[in-house]
């Protein structure tokens, strides 16, 4: 298995009670494509570099997910259908992003 970031842009306008139905349902899609999420990042509201639909912000999740094939494939496809997700981006973790330069 290998692990991936999953970067998530949600509408900035949800209640509580609508990012938690969010949050879920991520991690439902995950689980129900055979990965699992180690870590969940909650960076919360940001301004984004460029409007998407209009909005100038967005709500920012961040899961490091482990996963064996195409998670592009089976998870993203699967949510970018919510009406609540602005942008979906996976990517490959590699070890050598992480080390310090000398």
């Amino acid at each position: 298995m290998n692990q991936y970031d999953l970067n998530i842009i949600l509408n900035p306008t949800l209640s509580g009670e609508q990012l938690q139905i969010e949050k879920e349902y991520v991690e439902n899609v995950v689980k129900g494509a055979g990965a699992e999420v180690s870590g969940i990042d909650d960076i919360g509201p940001r301004r984004l570099a460029y409007a998407i639909q209009k909005d100038r912000e967005g709500y920012d999740l961040r899961y490091t997910i482990k996963a064996s094939g195409d998670p592009e494939r089976t998870i993203a496809a699967n949510l970018r259908l919510r009406d609540n997700v602005r942008r979906v981006l996976i990517v490959k973790d590699r070890p050598e992003w992480k080390t310090k330069k000398a």
